[in-house]
């Protein structure tokens, strides 16, 4: 059994049924053996770019956040302190604070990242593609 933190792009791909989901994440998030987790932090970036009209298609996922993570079976992750304070450490040069928040909860809850973004290998994240 492995816990899976979602990507907000794995996420919102899922949900969209979208074919830039990779078959190893699709097969990874439908095992019922992972668990799986939504961070809120994933709440929070869809909402900020749907904002800013760069996500047109997360209406939905936007409108009904909790009910659709909860329909899938997925776990909320809140954003603790220690996230915070991890988030706002690491060293990297990386500017995105919702990279940046989703690399402290992988690592701390120790949960393994499905994602695309090769940005993750700066922060030692396991990720998943």
């Amino acid at each position: 059994m492995t816990g899976l933190l979602l990507d907000t792009h794995t996420l919102l791909w899922w949900w969209l049924d979208d074919p830039r989901l990779s078959v190893l994440a699709r097969r990874a998030i439908a095992d019922p053996a992972n668990p799986v987790f939504v961070s809120a932090a994933s709440a929070w970036e869809l909402a900020t770019k749907h904002r800013l009209g760069k996500l047109g298609e997360a209406d939905e996922a936007v409108g009904r956040f909790a009910e659709l993570v909860s329909a899938d079976g997925f776990e909320h992750l809140p954003i603790t302190y220690y996230h915070c304070l991890t988030a706002g450490a690491y060293a990297v040069e990386h500017r995105d604070p919702f990279d940046r928040m989703l690399a402290a909860q992988s690592q701390l809850e120790k949960l393994v990242l499905l994602t695309r973004d090769p940005a993750f290998e700066h922060f030692g994240t396991r990720t998943l593609w």
